[in-house]
């Protein structure tokens, strides 16, 4: 089927936001059916694998039809979200087109999608008549088509004997998705009873059942699916080691509170986490190796330093990036983070700020841990976990008592073997640790 009877169209489909970006969700459309556009305006807010992005048009014209609203989720690559026309006059012509009987791949943008007014739609033919026209859609499925449910109402078909395939289109979620729910009312109709499997591994074990009330169901953020996806993946392919060593921080300290003394007067102020940012950065110069990724058949080590920067939001864990850190001073890198955590909190992070790094840093002492050890974001070679500050009496054969204070940091190096020998990480813990010790070096 065509678009015979419509007026020439442009079919906007779900882009690539993110390099890992596999689906997305459409937080708000910021324009209107009707609405004038122009190349570069903003016309929606997607949330993709690492944050909300804006969707912008590549050319003028005017939207004739949203194809899915506001909240609408796990939506694909490529699916066909909404119909602009150059004309505003072509408008009205989309107004009452029907997308209900189309089912999830008939959204896609391949050239035979089409959509059709009611109007033009030829009436169904009797069973006995020759059909000469194209009989509307059902739902229905072939071997090898994809059949889109959620991953419950997977489990549970497979422990009530429900053929997916006969619900196909017919869900409740977005694009017919089928959804846990839809499995109750189906009916005996639609329950067809498939073959048993033949065995059934003891390893995969189905969740217990808690009672109504005593719990609350949250739904995954596209940020937590990608983030668990990558790290389950780091933590099954990559050999990870940890090296931990601890750092005394009164220096550091002392200097901190110095320049602060005089950038207060600016109006700004640098923190500690400034320091570990910009010690690791310089220790990278020192030892390559640990700023370097793994390529399955070569190992790159990049001639710059983009540190990213872990930090929590509501949707999750992400790490925009500051680059060239080996190149920027304390300050310049306190904007940078200052910036970019405000930015991944309101979910503003466009793509260029988050894509990429070589090193990435993750800070947990400002909740009074200890030590941790982080999981390494690949594809880079290593993670520095940095613990919380605490005062300890060191062996000091100069002291009286043979004793001093001072204030240590414990900090856990995670390292991926296949990029960085046991050896090298250690030695980059100590140029870390001597940048850290006596920090002017580092500002040399």
């Amino acid at each position: 089927i065509r678009f015979y009877v419509l007026p020439p169209h442009t079919k906007m489909v779900l882009p690539a936001l993110s390099p890992t970006m596999e689906t997305g969700t459409i937080k708000r459309w910021e324009v209107n059916e009707g609405d004038s556009f122009s190349a570069g305006d903003l016309l929606a807010e997607i949330e993709t694998d690492k944050a909300t992005v804006g969707f912008d048009a590549n050319d003028d014209g005017y939207i004739a039809k949203i194809i899915l609203p506001d909240g609408s989720k796990d939506i694909p690559l490529g699916t066909l979200v909404a119909i602009s026309v150059e004309n505003e006059d072509e408008v009205p012509a989309f107004k009452d087109i029907s997308i209900v009987s189309l089912g999830f791949s008939q959204l896609s943008a391949a050239p035979a999608v089409d959509i059709q007014p009611p109007s033009a739609q030829p009436s169904t033919p009797s069973p006995a008549a020759p059909s000469h026209g194209i009989p509307p859609p059902t739902p229905m499925s072939t071997p090898g088509d994809r059949i889109f449910a959620s991953p419950l109402a997977k489990k549970l078909a497979f422990e009530k004997g429900i053929d997916l395939a006969l619900l196909a289109g017919l869900g409740s979620g977005p694009l017919g998705r089928i959804r846990a729910q839809d499995l109750d009312k189906a009916g005996k109709a639609v329950a067809q009873p498939v073959a048993p499997a033949v065995a059934v591994s003891p390893e995969v074990a189905s969740f217990p059942h808690d009672a109504d009330g005593s719990f609350v169901d949250i739904p995954v953020s596209n940020i937590r699916k990608i983030t668990a996806k990558r790290l389950f993946e780091s933590k099954q392919t990559i050999p990870h080691y940890y090296l931990t060593v601890d750092v005394e921080m009164d220096k550091v300290v002392a200097l901190r509170k110095s320049f602060n003394t005089e950038l207060e007067k600016e109006g700004t102020k640098i923190s500690v986490n400034d320091f570990f940012i910009k010690a690791s950065a310089m220790a990278c110069l020192k030892i390559p190796e640990a700023n370097s990724s793994w390529r399955d058949t070569f190992i790159r080590q990049h001639n710059t330093v983009d540190m990213s920067i872990a930090v929590s939001t509501e949707s999750g864990l992400i790490t925009p990036i500051v680059f060239n850190a080996h190149t920027k001073g304390l300050v310049a890198i306190s904007q940078d983070v200052v910036s970019l955590a405000g930015k991944a909190r309101e979910g503003k992070l466009q793509p260029s700020e988050f894509m990429g790094g070589t090193f990435t840093l993750s800070n947990l002492g400002m909740f009074g841990v200890k030590h941790f050890s982080a999981i390494i974001n690949p594809p880079q070679a290593c993670i520095l976990a940095v613990g919380s500050a605490r005062r300890e009496l060191l062996p000091d054969k100069n002291a009286e008592n043979g004793f001093r204070e001072a204030t240590v940091v414990s900090v856990t190096l995670s390292c991926d073997h296949r990029v960085v020998d046991g050896a090298v990480g250690a030695q980059w813990l100590q140029h870390f640790k001597k940048f850290m010790e006596d920090p002017t070096k580092m500002l040399l």
